[in-house]
C-alpha cells in the first residue's frame, strides 16, 4: 500500500496565514507528523506488511478517498453549494426506519417481540451498517464538491494508530446501541402513535440538550490544562476526514459514546417526554450523521440536520460544517466552535470563530446540492 508523506501546502493559499499556530504541530497541538505515514491509498501493493486492522479498513471500503480520484480545488473566494435540508433528513430517517420496519415485520411474522439479546444483536449490526454505508456516501460527496481549504490536503489516515482508529470504530458502533437496549428496551412495549407524535420535538430537543453537555466537557477540555492530554490525539487532525471522528484518547471516546447521550437521555426523560427506545436510536443516527459530516469537511453550506434547524438558522445559531473545520484548524488555545450539533451554546458563552468560506456572501443559495439516500 502506498503510504505518501503530508502534503505542503502551495504558498499564498495556507490556512496557516489566517491562524498562524494551526497546521504546526506543537507539544501542546501535536500535528500528525511525518513518522504517522498516511494511508490514504486502496493501492494493491505493499501488502505484506499490514496487519488485521489494515485488512479491516480494505475489505470494509471506508478508507476516506478513492486513490483514483482528485477532487477538485477551489479558491476560498469561490461561491460555496449548500446542501438540502431535505436531503439529509430524508437520508437519516431512511436509515433510521429501516431496522424498526424490519423488527415489526417480525414481531407480525413470529408474533412476539425481540428479546433483549436479540434486540442487541441486531441494532448493533443495524448502527454498524448504517455507520459504514455514511462513509460511503460522505467519500462519494467529497469527490463531487471538494473540501474546504482545498489547497491544504486532508488529513489521512495515522498509519502507526491503525489498530487504535479500528477499536474505536468498533466501539462506536457497538457502546451507542448496546446502552440504549439496556437502558430503554423493553420487550413488551409496542409502538405508539401517541408516542411518536412527540417525534420532531424529541429530535430536535435532543440535539441541543446533548449540545450543552458536549459543549462544555468539550471546552473544558481545551481549557482545563489537566484534561488537554485526553482530548489532543483528536486535535492532531488539522484538516480532518469522517473515519477520523473517532479518532480520540481512551477518555474522550468513552465521554463521546456514554457520558453525553447517557446524560443527555436522563434530562430527555427529565422532561417528561414519551421517551423510550426507538426514539433514542433514531436521535443515535441524527447524532452519528452529524458527527461524521463535521469532521468531513465537505466545502459545502451544511447544517446538522435537526427539526429546529429553521429556528436556529433565525437566530444565527446553526452550524455548519466549515465550523468545526476551523476548530481542528486552531488547535487548543485560541479556541472556540465548541459545539457539534448547534451553534446555540457557542453564541449563548461567546466562543464563535468567524467563517471564511461560508460566510453568509459567500454562499450560492441557489446552487443546491441533493444528498442520494443510497
Amino acid at each position: 500500500m502506498t503510504l505518501p508523506q503530508l502534503s505542503t501546502t502551495p504558498a499564498g493559499e495556507s490556512i496557516e496565514q489566517d491562524y498562524p499556530s494551526t497546521c504546526k504541530g506543537t507539544p501542546e497541538n501535536p500535528a500528525l507528523t511525518t513518522r504517522d505515514k498516511q494511508l490514504r491509498s486502496r493501492s494493491s501493493q505493499h501488502r505484506q506488511g499490514w496487519t488485521i486492522y489494515h485488512w479491516f479498513l480494505y475489505i470494509l471500503d471506508i478508507l476516506p478517498t478513492h486513490p483514483s480520484v482528485d477532487a477538485p480545488i477551489r479558491q476560498k473566494y469561490e461561491k460555496v453549494p449548500r446542501l438540502s435540508d431535505w436531503s439529509m433528513h430524508r437520508w437519516v430517517m431512511s436509515h433510521a426506519i429501516i431496522p424498526i420496519v424490519l423488527q415489526q415485520l417480525y414481531i407480525v411474522c413470529t408474533d412476539r417481540n425481540f428479546t433483549t439479546l436479540q434486540a442487541l444483536l441486531f441494532y448493533n449490526a443495524a448502527y454498524a451498517a448504517v455507520a459504514m454505508h455514511g462513509l460511503h456516501t460522505i467519500r462519494r460527496l467529497g469527490h463531487r464538491v471538494d473540501f474546504l481549504d482545498s489547497h491544504a490536503q486532508r488529513d489521512g489516515i495515522p498509519e502507526a494508530r491503525i489498530k487504535r482508529l479500528v477499536v474505536t470504530l468498533i466501539l462506536t458502533s457497538t457502546l451507542r446501541p448496546t446502552v440504549t437496549v439496556l437502558l430503554t428496551y423493553r420487550t413488551n412495549e409496542t409502538l405508539k402513535l401517541a408516542s411518536w407524535i412527540w417525534l420532531p420535538v424529541e429530535v430536535g430537543l435532543y440535539g441541543i440538550i446533548l449540545d450543552f453537555w458536549f459543549y462544555w466537557y468539550h471546552r473544558l477540555m481545551h481549557e482545563a490544562p489537566r484534561l488537554w492530554k485526553y482530548h489532543r490525539i483528536h486535535h492532531s487532525a488539522h484538516h480532518p476526514n469522517s473515519l477520523l471522528s473517532q479518532y480520540a484518547d481512551t477518555e474522550q471516546i468513552f465521554l463521546d459514546l456514554l457520558g453525553v447521550p447517557v446524560l443527555t437521555h436522563v434530562s430527555m426523560k427529565a422532561l417528561g417526554l414519551p421517551w423510550g427506545f426507538h426514539q433514542w436510536w433514531i436521535c443515535h443516527i441524527y447524532v452519528l450523521f452529524a458527527e461524521w459530516g463535521g469532521h468531513s469537511g465537505l466545502r459545502l453550506y451544511a447544517s446538522p440536520p435537526s427539526t429546529f434547524t429553521p429556528v436556529l438558522r433565525w437566530l444565527k445559531c446553526e452550524t455548519t460544517i466549515e465550523d468545526h473545520d476551523l476548530h481542528h484548524r486552531r488547535g487548543r488555545r485560541r479556541n472556540g466552535n465548541y459545539g457539534k450539533q448547534t451553534r446555540l451554546w457557542d453564541v449563548v458563552f461567546g466562543t464563535c470563530v468567524a467563517r471564511i468560506e461560508c460566510r453568509d456572501d459567500n454562499i450560492d443559495w441557489d446552487r443546491v446540492v441533493d444528498l442520494p439516500v443510497f
